[in-house]
């Protein structure tokens, strides 16, 4: 399936990329989490990281499918998610699918289960980021306050073209944007955490507030001051504490 697991510890946590990234796009977290207490499966979405020349329809759902088979095939009757940006869409997902087996919800800047709106000229960026690795550069930047050195966006947007698919990144855009299932987890009980940056422009405190907030009622949400949307790379330390501290407490 995909996946790489790290941590011995009962509390299994399955840990879903972003639109940029890939299982392995965590590495600045690594060093800093309790591999005694939980353990970590890292997995790969379809057209990225280790399953690149894998096809599908590359929609939410079917990422959602594809993260209940891994559960079978580890042999994983409960679990938490961790999901960053897209993979927070995508772990919302497989809670409406199998409520039963999710332990809690973590999600850093994640996208909503409504969605995202764009204008016209920020889609415009977005769709073009397929081929343009300036577009890719552009949107990080802007995502992260336009306040963070060239040298790690340059990594971060190899990293995207040497882990991804073209087609399959093309595809997941619409799929994350566009894809609206609230109406199937409003009311939900699930322990949800949700670390949300200062700098982040798109998904930031006033939008998990307006839609997170309004359908999860068990909702804990952090706002890092010194990150924007890559909490993992700009406030690894931080993260690590305030997202163990919250699994740790659940059943």
């Amino acid at each position: 399936m995909g996946f790489r697991r790290v941590g011995t510890g009962e509390h299994t946590v399955l840990v879903l990329h972003g639109w940029f990234g890939s299982s392995r796009s965590w590495q600045a977290l690594l060093p800093h989490l309790d591999l005694e207490a939980f353990g970590y499966v890292f997995l790969d979405q379809r057209g990225y990281g280790d399953r690149r020349g894998e096809t599908g329809r590359y929609s939410i759902a079917e990422a959602a499918g594809d993260v209940l088979a891994a559960a079978g095939e580890l042999g994983l009757e409960r679990f938490s998610l961790l999901g960053h940006s897209m993979g927070g869409s995508v772990m919302q997902r497989v809670y409406a699918d199998a409520p039963e087996r999710v332990r809690a919800l973590v999600g850093i800047s994640p996208v909503p289960a409504s969605g995202v709106p764009f204008d016209e000229q920020t889609w415009e960026l977005f769709a073009g980021a397929a081929d343009s690795p300036g577009n890719r550069r552009a949107i990080i930047d802007f995502t992260t306050g336009n306040r963070l050195t060239g040298t790690w966006l340059d990594a971060m947007v190899r990293h995207s073209l040497e882990h991804s698919d073209r087609d399959a990144f093309a595809a997941c855009l619409p799929a994350w944007a566009h894809t609206d299932f609230h109406t199937e987890v409003e009311g939900a009980g699930v322990p949800v955490q949700v670390i949300a940056g200062r700098h982040d422009p798109a998904l930031g405190a006033e939008t998990v507030r307006a839609t997170f907030g309004a359908w999860y009622p068990n909702l804990e949400l952090e706002v890092f001051p010194d990150a924007g949307h890559y909490a993992m790379d700009e406030s690894p330390v931080a993260l690590a504490t305030r997202v163990e501290r919250f699994l740790g407490r659940q059943p």
